[in-house]
């Protein structure tokens, strides 16, 4: 692949939520609902199959038909040139990535989001050697997805700026929270390498440092604000992009309030009449009353639950119905 014809990854990305049904199936129905709406809300890019899509929890069939079925909504509207759909594949498993890769390249992905690998604890050399191998062999260019609070490793900056020169690797979706770190790959990646925020409330400080966009468990709820937050700081105009800020502040926050991610978002979103429920994939459970109730305050300060129920069960769902 010529550093070219790589796709070009800028704005808001949304980390899609998973929907299952009571019995935790995969609700296939709500979940193209969700991807349908995204769109129409004007999302940047898509990621099915990532932390906040339980990918963990999921089969290997269920993986490929998420991604499918967002490749097959996404066709159904000339905005598909428009739309990046960049697929979780990564795994503690350098085989198996390449191969989840691979599949994710079939089935018409425009980039694979590949995590460190977790519990292994690679070193930088050895993390090295598994992303160049992924971008070697896997088909697909990728987002080098560095998250050391779940994975117990750091890709640090001179890592990831050695993998920025090979022509499959187009992104970094940062979430270390280390400012250093990401500041230096900000100043020194190559041009056509992007740089996104792996964290909501990171989003305006590292547009701030020049990067990208971010890959967004907030646009699941509000993916048009998150669009233009992004669009605000492409623009120039910081006013704009830090009152979208502070206005979101509170969701970004309380989305890793009470449970880890995403069991407050899937909550939120049945609050909001997005999801019919909130169930997730054990070892998670679902949100506890006394969360639940702190973040139902949370989103009705931001307007997004009403006394009389969801702003957004009016209106998203019976648009894309």
């Amino acid at each position: 692949m010529s550093r070219r014809s790589r796709p070009t990854l800028r704005g808001a990305f949304t980390a899609l939520v998973t929907p299952f049904t009571a019995d935790c199936a995969v609700d296939e129905a709500a979940f193209r609902r969700l991807v349908r709406w995204q769109i129409l809300a004007g999302i940047d890019g898509l990621v099915p199959c990532g932390t906040t899509g339980e990918a963990p929890t999921l089969s290997q069939d269920e993986r490929d038909r998420l991604i499918e079925s967002t490749v097959e909504v996404a066709s159904e509207r000339p905005s598909r040139d428009r739309v990046r759909i960049v697929a979780g594949t990564g795994t503690n498993d350098t085989v198996a990535t390449i191969a989840a890769t691979r599949r994710a390249a079939a089935l018409g992905a425009d980039a694979a989001l590949v995590v460190a690998p977790y519990y292994n604890r690679p070193d930088a050399r050895m993390l090295e050697a598994h992303f160049r191998a992924v971008a070697d062999d896997g088909d697909l260019p990728i987002v080098v997805y560095n998250v050391p609070s779940r994975t117990g490793t750091n890709v640090d900056a001179g890592t990831f700026l050695r993998l920025a020169e090979h022509p499959r690797v187009i992104a970094v979706k940062e979430a270390s929270g280390n400012l250093e770190q990401i500041a230096t790959i900000c100043r020194d990646r190559p041009s056509d390498v992007a740089v996104l925020a792996g964290d909501d409330a990171w989003t305006l400080p590292i547009l701030a440092l020049g990067g990208d966009g971010v890959v967004s468990v907030a646009s699941n709820e509000i993916p048009g604000e998150l669009v233009g937050l992004c669009a605000a700081a492409r623009a120039g105009d910081w006013d704009a992009a830090r009152r979208i800020h502070a206005r979101w502040l509170p969701l970004f926050l309380g989305n890793f309030r009470g449970a880890p991610n995403p069991v407050p978002a899937k909550a939120a979103m049945t609050l909001m009449g997005l999801l019919d429920g909130d169930a997730v994939r054990s070892p998670l459970l679902p949100l506890d009353a006394e969360a639940r109730a702190a973040l139902a305050v949370t989103l009705r300060s931001l307007g997004l639950v009403e006394a009389r129920g969801g702003r957004i069960l009016e209106t998203a769902r019976e648009a894309v119905a």
